[in-house]
């Protein structure tokens, strides 16, 4: 796994040409030698069992790979599917059909059988792995009897969505729950069903450009790439969307503009002496690391901090155009579209150091104070409200008795949750939770809202009805910022730290070591690809920015978020979206407390983002815990949300065991990926599947 990965038509490089003439010129052959095979295959291919095609959901028949692979470059490489020879071998082929599966049937039965009788005699964790080995050999021998007999009937190449898919992001329906009667922020909850997926591919706008590179992107994107108008840049109104100038075909992003009365360096300044600190450089050494920006404009306080250690998390409402989250993505900062108009959010109590609202439009006097209870639960103990808003008690908003009637309730309600009223400065007012639970019992009986009994209390909900109670007080992970390491001492938890998220530091360690081995591994994969126009010497470090160009990561099953710390170490200018599946173990509150970001996700459902937002999507096992854990859609499923989460000339990682590997590489071939099989030297039970997405745009209205 330690040599690069070479260029080559099969080989993960960037495609070169016209990628629409290649893709058209490779169909056409494709279907006249199906055409030819179709008519001495019909009769036999008509015979074969919809079972042997499809003995498991999560494997898909319109899509096949000879098996007969070839060395190259070192590594041992699947050669592409040619329907041609496998014509001569349907006769011989269907004579063995039936005695060959009758007797794989008998084989998996028979093991399965002696291995039920041996589990009196072997520890719980070994039966459940050989189960799983045994379930994954049965699925993959079946699989490759239904390749043999079905031949060239089965390559099929996935379709292209319309272009009205250019910017669908399935689970948000705005109209459809409007139609529905959902008001008063209900609109925008996200509501998941079996029409809510694409199977189709989502193609890149007309005028896409591959995005600027880390730092530039963050300062400059290219206006067709997001779907945003002239006008929504022109007329934008809140304090970060004010930063846009529009330039052309790019828009430029301003953190100190002169054009406005408020920059985002004032402001986040205003914001640290506000808390007792001398500027916003200390807030890493107050116990902040990371930041839930709720409405975040389009991320310029993200921007802003990045540079001194603050990971912000945007999280906005789904927009049709101008989306904030979208923007975000795009200038390569951690954005998620989310709502808690009646849902809590998909992360654990606890999570965040600093949560900020500034103009967001939410409503936070409305429905008994429910909003500032979500807020509450995701705060971690000593942590930091910022609420920048009109209806702030400033002299404005005396005047105007609604909105003093809306300020009254708020303050009214913080003391209720019990935090301190720090600092109020025009329009911004900073409250801190409390770091200790006394003041919950020593509240006075009233209309504030309780503490929630045990079964109403969840360490993680996954979209749960909100809670109109307090919540995370019952949790192990109640330690206040001030007492936590700072940041970067923070991800490396303690002894003490593992032991609350039942870990043993053995365990923790070898995660660490494996994945910094796994990281340089990858790299060597990557890098010549990735920086084949800034070529290198051997033995030099990798480009500095902005020759970066993998910003965004997807963490598809994310373990203890090792990948991500590993990344970090070896000093890549990258952030990682760390994804817990709901179908797994849920370390997700141990990643949140490693000062990383995170999210709960449900993998047979649609992840809460844009099209084109990840320049990386990596999943370590994710394959074989889906098709154990789920039943509800398929590996195909998958494979179409993978492609649109990921940025044209975007990398896919996928390590797992043999057989799912090489049935991945199958649905590949349909998606018009670059896939390459590589072997893994420290487990033969194991292979990489790595994979380079190509840049095909519509043709719609293009000149």
């Amino acid at each position: 796994m330690s040599r690069p990965l070479h260029r080559g038509v099969l080989g993960g490089g960037r495609l070169s040409g016209n990628i629409q003439d290649y893709l058209e010129d490779e169909q056409m052959k494709i279907r006249t030698e199906k055409e030819d095979s179709d008519k001495n295959s019909k009769t036999s291919s008509d015979n074969v069992s919809l079972s042997l095609r499809n003995p498991f959901k999560f494997l898909y028949s319109e899509n096949t790979s000879s098996k007969q692979d070839s060395i190259e470059n070192g590594f041992v490489v699947s050669d592409q599917f040619t329907p041609s020879t496998l014509r001569n071998r349907h006769l011989l082929t269907l004579l063995i059909l039936k005695f060959s599966l009758i007797l794989t049937v008998i084989l998996g039965l028979t093991v399965s059988l002696l291995w039920t009788i041996s589990i009196t005699n072997g520890g719980k964790n070994h039966t459940i792995r050989g189960y799983r080995r045994l379930q994954e050999q049965l699925v993959s021998d079946l699989w490759d009897i239904g390749e043999l007999s079905l031949g060239a009937t089965r390559f099929k190449d996935s379709e292209f969505c319309s272009p009205e898919f250019e910017n669908f992001v399935p689970c948000f329906n705005t109209t459809e729950n409007l139609e529905l009667g959902l008001i008063e922020g209900k609109e925008f909850d996200r509501r998941c069903g079996p029409m809510s997926r694409q199977n189709c591919l989502i193609l890149a706008p007309p005028k896409y450009k591959i995005p600027h590179r880390w730092p530039t992107g963050r300062d400059v994107i290219w206006i067709d790439n997001v779907k945003i108008t002239a006008q929504e840049v022109l007329s934008s109104g809140s304090l970060t969307k004010r930063m846009m100038m529009l330039d052309e075909d790019q828009v430029s992003f301003s953190f100190a503009s002169s054009m406005v009365d408020d920059n985002i360096e004032d402001y986040s300044h205003q914001i640290a002496e506000m808390i007792g600190l001398r500027n916003e450089s200390y807030l890493v050494q107050a116990g902040v690391r990371t930041i839930l920006d709720i409405g975040c404009g389009y991320g310029s306080l993200g921007a802003h901090l990045f540079p001194k250690q603050l990971l912000t998390m945007c999280l906005a409402n789904y927009e049709s155009s101008g989306s904030q989250v979208e923007i975000a993505l795009e200038r390569g900062l951690p954005a998620i579209v989310g709502s808690f108009a009646s849902k809590q959010l998909p992360f654990p109590s606890l999570s965040f150091d600093m949560i900020h609202s500034a103009w967001d439009g939410v409503q936070w006097d409305k429905k008994d104070g429910v909003y500032l209870i979500e807020v509450d639960r995701v705060l971690r103990p000593g942590g930091y409200f910022v609420w920048t808003s009109p209806f702030a008690n400033t002299p404005t908003s005396v005047r105007d008795k609604e909105n003093l009637k809306r300020w009254d309730f708020v303050s009214n309600f913080a003391k209720d949750l019990c935090w301190d009223l720090l600092s109020q400065q025009d329009k911004t007012v900073v409250w801190k939770k409390p770091s200790k639970k006394d003041c919950y019992a020593s509240r006075k009986h009233g209309p504030g809202p309780l503490i929630c009994r045990e079964g109403h209390d969840v360490e993680s909900p996954y979209y749960h009805p909100l809670e109109a109670c307090i919540g995370g007080t019952r949790s192990r992970r109640w330690i206040p910022i001030e007492e936590s390491a700072n940041w970067p001492s923070r991800a490396t938890l303690s002894s003490k730290g593992l032991a609350v998220h039942g870990v043993l530091p053995d365990d923790f360690a070898e995660d660490d070591i494996n994945w910094k081995s796994a990281v340089r591994d990858y790299w060597s994969l990557l890098s010549p690809l990735i920086f084949s126009d800034h070529p290198k010497r051997p033995g030099d470090e990798d480009p500095i920015p902005p020759f970066n160009m993998v910003r965004n990561v997807l963490d598809m099953n994310a373990h203890f978020g090792g990948f991500n710390s590993a990344l970090l170490e070896a000093k890549k200018s990258v952030w990682v979206m760390n994804v817990v599946p709901t179908s797994g173990v849920n370390h997700l509150p141990l990643i949140l407390d490693r000062g990383f970001v995170g999210v709960l996700h449900d993998w047979c459902e649609a992840f809460p983002t844009y099209p084109r937002t990840y320049d990386l999507v990596h999943a370590d096992g994710l394959l074989s815990l889906e098709t154990v854990k789920q039943s509800r859609c398929s590996m195909l499923d998958l494979f179409y949300e993978i492609d649109r989460l990921l940025r044209p000339e975007g990398w896919v990682i996928l390590r797992d065991t043999a057989p799912l590997i090489e049935s991945a590489r199958i649905i590949t071939a349909g998606l018009k990926w670059e896939a390459r099989v590589i072997e893994v030297e420290s487990n033969n039970d194991e292979k990489l599947l790595v994979c380079q997405k190509p840049l095909i745009r519509s043709q719609a209205n293009s000149l």
